[in-house]
């Protein structure tokens, strides 16, 4: 079965590396100049390419820090002297391009790895869903589309990806510089660093916690009874397991990388005044609550057939009928937060090359009442995304909404791409969903896909006061 395992994946990557490499030529026939944020990334690689790595030469409009131009060079370079090729060739745009169709080749390869170590293998029934699920995540429309464009999505996703596979196999030095990596190429990866080591803790504290179950069990302690009872448990439990000089130590000897990660990006803060190096005048932070109610939806959307069906609704509304309060609740404190912490930012508004500018504009900009009216879609997606979790800890939930919070909220533009990273956290941690499921994913990834990149290509425009051709995009 293992070796039957070995062929279906060796096919589906051949295969969709195959197709990758047909659409990478039809967008380097059609896109032969740098396009949107293309304008910063490639004559940035390009004079790095050609050995001017001064300060001076750097673009102060470009806000990441320069992993992906040096990885490119590294890649690029050798070709040069293996083939004889000129370095007008090797630092070309379309060769440029290509790296980051080689870092798709290593995120199949990773994310396959990952759903073998996170889920279970003792079913012949899961080598396949292992496969779909792996071809599945691997074209995500949204990381799918920007392995064609000379952007920072797929290497951020390629060391992240990475740095937690070595997480998962114990190994957290390698972890941690792999986190350095994926930092270099975003500087928000750094949360996802974090999250690794939430990871370690995470696991040490279930641990702990069902040993203090068993015991009281044992002891036949009377339970603590009243609402709120299982948060004010953990809460408890927090505080004493905190309180041991053994635990804190156990766990400074397990996540030491990660903190001297956290504190290597702590003087990077301090040096550079802020997160974001260059341009800071369009990547404020703020506590924009809402992202956090975008990225659900988005996630309702992309994983409708897990997220959405009869059965997950009745169950909700039975939910919802037994703890109407609790509901009450935190629907009244979402409308506030969608009240009083909505942001539009000036880039949403005035770039129509983005789906975001037409979603806003014909959701939320139309009628101003839309923006409350979808509180209860947000939060029935928070509960069927929290309920899918519930085969992990409540500790490593904790973890992964604190990373998933901090990742999203201090965001301004709503821009899919930052939504990427988490929902594929999300989407390799939840079980194997039914092959039917998976082959209705597959399904509907690929319709997008190809109605993605139809458009790109074929449904062009221009602007009036510009001869520049322009294109929809994600």
């Amino acid at each position: 079965m293992a070796q039957l395992e070995g062929y279906y994946f060796s096919a589906a990557l051949s295969c969709t590396f195959l197709v990758s490499c047909l659409l990478f030529s039809a967008f380097s026939r059609a896109l032969r100049e740098p396009y949107m944020d293309e304008i910063f990334h490639l004559p940035q690689a390009q004079r790095y390419c050609e050995g001017h790595f001064s300060l001076s030469q750097w673009d102060p409009m470009i806000t990441t820090l320069p992993g992906l131009y040096l990885v490119s060079v590294g890649v690029v370079k050798p070709a040069s002297w293996i083939f004889g090729w000129s370095e007008h060739i090797v630092c070309s745009i379309g060769m440029l391009r290509f790296v980051n169709l080689l870092f798709s080749v290593g995120n199949f390869y990773l994310l396959y790895l990952l759903f073998r170590k996170l889920q279970p293998r003792n079913k012949a029934a899961s080598s396949i869903q292992r496969i779909l699920s792996t071809l599945t995540l691997a074209v995500f429309p949204i990381l799918y589309f920007f392995n064609f464009l000379y952007y920072t999505e797929a290497g951020s996703m390629f060391f992240t990806l990475f740095a937690y596979l070595m997480c998962l196999y114990g190994n957290h030095k390698t972890s941690a510089l792999l986190g350095f990596c994926g930092f270099m190429f975003r500087q928000t990866n750094i949360i996802w660093a974090v999250f690794c080591a939430g990871h370690v803790i995470a696991q040490k504290l279930t641990e702990a916690w069902k040993t203090e179950l068993q015991k009281k069990k044992e002891e036949r302690l009377p339970p603590i009874k009243g609402p709120f009872s299982e948060f004010r448990k953990i809460l408890q439990f927090l505080l004493v397991y905190s309180m041991s000089f053994k635990n804190l130590s156990m766990l400074f000897l397990l996540t030491w990388p990660y903190i001297l990660l956290g504190f290597a990006f702590c003087a990077f803060v301090a040096v550079n005044g802020g997160i974001v190096i260059g341009d800071r005048s369009s990547h404020e932070a703020c506590f924009h609550f809402p992202q956090l109610f975008y990225f659900f939806s988005f996630t309702l959307f992309f994983s409708f057939p897990h997220l959405l069906s009869p059965t997950k609704i009745k169950a909700f509304l039975y939910l919802v009928w037994k703890r109407r309060i609790q509901f009450c609740l935190i629907t009244l404190a979402s409308i506030f937060l969608v009240w009083k912490f909505t942001y539009v930012h000036k880039y949403l508004l005035a770039d129509n090359r983005h789906y975001t500018f037409y979603v806003w504009k014909r959701v939320f900009q139309r009628y101003e009442i839309m923006k409350y009216l979808l509180v209860p879609v947000y939060v029935f997606a928070g509960w069927s995304i929290a309920d899918s979790l519930k085969s992990k800890s409540v500790f490593w939930n904790l973890m992964f909404f604190i990373c998933l919070f901090t990742s999203t909220v201090p965001q301004k533009l709503l821009e899919f791409r930052y939504f990427i990273l988490p929902y594929v956290i999300y989407r390799l941690n939840i079980p194997l969903p039914p092959t039917s499921r998976l082959v209705c994913e597959l399904g509907c990834y690929v319709i997008v896909n190809f109605l993605t990149f139809y458009i790109f290509l074929s449904k062009t425009f221009q602007w009036p006061n510009s001869q520049d051709i322009q294109r929809f995009m994600w």
